[in-house]
């Protein structure tokens, strides 16, 4: 039996737990938008609660929450967490496309515990301004204003990258640092807007190649990419490519998908989640592969309104460095039904959380 640390967990057993959630921001959490859920548990008060003990339940090591807003960040996620061990980091969305007042502005929040990392260094990835880089290169200036219109977006990523406290590597190996990196998004919603999509996972995509090719570093790549399975951006991320005669492709006003050979990347990036999939891995029941779509090898949903049901969030890593040990169970609809849809007075979010637990593979030596 391994030792068991503080809070009752095995510890120094080379394996870590991350969490990615979109927690539903208060200001869209409307009754016009989900008058199926009770007012009372729509409220601020109501769900920050719930969805902090729901958080606080999964003891992950790291948490990557999507659509954080800036004053609850401040003022409740932030100060809380801390008092469970965790380490905060924020990226606010940039406001040029609404300007509302900044406060209330969501962004991508990561949170990681402090007995287990500590923090390196932190990226931050704003769309709007390579959107700008974008179109001084390609754009003829008079179109410019009607291209930063439909590339203008707001998004953002967070990209950290911790050093583990714990090791993997066994007593013949204790001199070697374990760095990971983690990058937490969301991609933009609007469905008509499928070349933006792409485009923005594309430039996060190029950016962690970067931070690849300068270190030898295990990546996971969470969030709410606003993409289902298929899609030319989730085909990016899990296939490193994207068909030529993709139907995603055929909306490209700009031109800023072309050529559609420089859709590719080099991290070899899996699906958390797929691994229930896979045969012989033994991590999925019966029940669970019940949730699990046969064709894309994706859960059946992670996100459930009235209006739409399907798999936006994933947690991608890299293959070659690491290995999914479990996962958390994964919701089924029909549970759900009963409050119509989600959130409901149970779940606060419309979204589930994704929680999968990594091993470092050993690398070999060079």
């Amino acid at each position: 039996m391994a030792p068991l640390d503080s809070d009752g967990r095995i510890s120094s057993t080379g394996t870590f737990t991350v969490l990615s959630y979109n927690i539903l921001s208060d200001v869209y959490a409307t009754n016009d938008t989900y008058g199926y859920c009770p007012s009372w548990a729509l409220s601020w008060p109501y769900r920050r609660q719930n969805l902090l003990r729901e958080i606080v339940g999964y003891r992950a090591d790291i948490v990557c929450l999507q659509e954080v807003q800036s004053d609850h960040y401040e003022e409740f996620f932030a100060p809380e967490l801390d008092k469970h061990g965790y380490q905060a980091l924020y990226k606010r969305k940039t406001n040029e496309v609404y300007n509302v007042n900044t406060h209330t502005i969501d962004g991508c929040a990561t949170f990681f515990r402090r007995d287990r990392f500590s923090h390196v260094k932190k990226y931050e990835v704003e769309f709007n301004k390579a959107a700008q880089s974008l179109t001084d290169a390609l754009v003829p200036s008079a179109q410019r204003k009607t291209a930063l219109n439909r590339l203008v977006k707001d998004n953002v990523a967070l990209i950290v990258v911790l050093e583990a406290k714990f090791s993997n590597q066994g007593a013949d190996n204790p001199g070697k640092r374990q760095l990971l990196c983690v990058a937490n998004t969301h991609i933009n919603v609007h469905q008509d807007l499928k070349d933006v999509k792409l485009w923005q996972v594309l430039t996060l995509l190029k950016g962690l190649e970067k931070i690849a090719a300068s270190a030898d570093i295990p990546m996971l790549v969470c969030g709410d990419f606003n993409s289902v399975p298929g899609s030319a951006p989730h085909s990016l991320l899990a296939m490193g490519k994207v068909d030529q005669l993709h139907p995603d492709l055929v909306v490209d006003p700009l031109g800023i998908l072309r050529p559609h050979s420089k859709l590719t990347h080099q991290l070899p990036l899996v699906s958390a989640y797929s691994s229930f999939a896979r045969v012989g891995v033994g991590l999925g029941s019966d029940q669970q592969r019940r949730r699990m779509d046969a064709t894309t090898n994706e859960p059946l949903f992670t996100n459930c309104t009235r209006d739409f049901i399907g798999t936006l969030d994933y947690i991608f890593y890299t293959a070659d460095s690491l290995t999914v040990e479990s996962l958390l169970e994964l919701l089924d609809e029909e549970s759900l039904r009963k409050d119509t849809a989600l959130p409901s007075p149970e779940w606060s979010s419309d979204h589930i959380a994704l929680l999968a637990e990594f091993r470092c593979k050993p690398r070999p030596r060079r």
